[in-house]
């Protein structure tokens, strides 16, 4: 009897670059991928709507390739174990490869399967493809986790020279003797029944293609101005609109990597571009070590006793927040773009977030599960690690007293006001400051609200919540 694998796909929905994928070919005669849907399994942080819309769109165009190439993908409904162990019966499988992902939930799971699968007595390996470097690698003088990204990156850094080199797509695969039932993917219901994510379509083409045709014209030229323009919230192409490809796996580190070594010596502006795929790895490192913080601050022994606002007292401003009508136009900006494209710029995403939790002291999870679910790449270790920063509780994290002004933010980084007239057409007829301060303007805008707060006052408020938890 010929060998068999399942390659169970997750978050790596590619072929190029694919350790499980390489690993079946070279261990099997007939490679079978599955897909196992089960989102109950990653509770409490199941993908939200704007990432099963990606999700949708991505698995329908790696079933396309792989039925291109001979082995249809399978789409199986959860408990994961039971479909996988249905599949195996099914096909007289004896080996199965993975991919690790890092969540909590998730490893917990995975873990289970193995062991499961090991004792039924199927070979089980995992391998690593979403990541530079394993989370448990890297380690500081004191063989304790990293807390601070500096030396994470000290540490880092040199050992990009021995990331290993990504593999080809494979040119076909060896697919099962007999046809294997398989769920349609529109049963999963993973698109909105109402067309709120029709802006999205415009913006994103996901699936590996996608990612590759944002990858190259990036390198191409963009890059080598990466550290001037990536603030810049109006300039479209100044960042490289990668995050949720590599949240889904449809491109790896490893490929990003590469593909910038093989355009040459990494000049200081390529560097920086790596060094935000190195943000991306101590995110992960984070999570993996500090399993708690997506709902709890990495430094609970002091900010858990934090004076946020009570949730009746500041309702109506998340609301206010979350529909971009807060009367601080980069912010709204922010929030509308969010909601329209499921995707914020960086620079602006520290703003909106400084916004939340300082100028409205809104505990900055609430902030954190409305861009889990808006968000199409919402990845639990950077929405963690972006809103614990800004919030002053997590790694990294400056001081209580940073707090953004968003006035000086968007005359700095938008001074033109291309940003605000993309996102907030009501402010298109002002000009200068009046664009950023439309209440400043002789004659204010009409249907643009005032500002919900105060700037001054609610920085003072701010400053002084957190003084008491010095």
């Amino acid at each position: 009897m010929s060998r068999t694998a399942l390659v169970w796909f997750r978050r790596d929905l590619r072929l190029n670059d694919h350790p499980a994928l390489q690993a079946a070919l070279a261990a099997a005669e007939r490679v079978i991928p599955v897909f196992v849907y089960a989102p109950d399994e990653e509770a409490p942080w199941a993908p939200g709507g704007a990432a099963n819309w990606w999700l949708h769109h991505s698995l329908a165009a790696l079933s396309a390739r792989l039925a291109a190439l001979g082995s249809p993908l399978v789409i199986r409904r959860g408990p994961t174990l039971e479909a996988l162990r249905a599949l195996i019966s099914e096909t007289g499988a004896d080996r199965i490869f993975w991919n690790r992902l890092y969540e909590p939930a998730v490893r917990t799971r995975d873990a289970a399967i193995k062991e499961a699968l090991r004792e039924d007595g199927l070979t089980v390996e995992s391998f690593n493809s979403a990541l530079l470097f394993e989370p448990w690698t890297l380690q500081t003088q004191s063989d304790q986790p990293y807390r601070v990204f500096s030396p994470f990156w000290r540490n880092a850094e040199p050992r990009l020279v021995d990331v290993r080199a990504p593999t080809p797509a494979p040119t076909a695969l060896p697919g099962p003797a007999k046809a294997v039932s398989s769920e349609p993917l529109e049963t999963l219901a993973l698109l909105p029944r109402l067309p709120w994510a029709d802006g999205f379509r415009a913006r994103w083409t996901p699936g590996e293609a996608g990612a590759l045709a944002r990858l190259t014209p990036f390198l191409d030229g963009p890059v080598q101005q990466y550290r001037q323009r990536r603030d810049l919230p109006g300039d479209d192409d100044g960042t490289s609109g990668l995050s949720p490809h590599l949240h889904f796996g449809e491109i790896g580190p490893a490929q990003v990597l590469a593909a910038t070594r093989a355009r040459g010596p990494l000049n200081p502006q390529v560097q920086h571009f790596i060094r935000e795929i190195g943000w991306r790895e101590f995110a992960h490192h984070l999570l993996y070590h500090y399993p708690q913080t997506p709902t709890e601050a990495l430094y609970h022994d002091k900010f858990g006793a934090f004076p946020w606002r009570s949730a009746a007292d500041y309702a109506d401003n998340l609301r206010a927040w979350q529909r971009g009508e807060t009367g601080i136009p980069i912010v709204d900006a922010g929030m509308r773009q969010l909601w329209a494209t499921g995707w914020m710029h960086n620079r602006v995403r520290m703003v909106v977030a400084s916004f939340l939790t300082k100028n409205l002291l809104t505990p900055w999870q609430e902030g954190a599960a409305w861009f889990w679910d808006t968000l199409v790449d919402a990845s639990l270790a950077n929405n963690t690690l972006g809103w614990q920063w800004s919030a002053g509780c997590g790694a990294d994290a400056a001081p209580y007293f940073r707090i953004f002004n968003p006035l000086l933010q968007s005359e700095r980084f938008d001074a033109d006001g291309a940003y605000l007239d993309a996102w907030v057409p009501e402010l298109r007829s002002l000009s200068g400051k009046h664009k950023h301060m439309p209440w400043t303007a002789p004659v204010p805008p009409k249907g643009y609200p005032a500002p919900i707060v105060d700037l001054a006052a609610t920085r003072d408020r701010a400053l002084a919540a957190y003084d008491r938890i010095k």
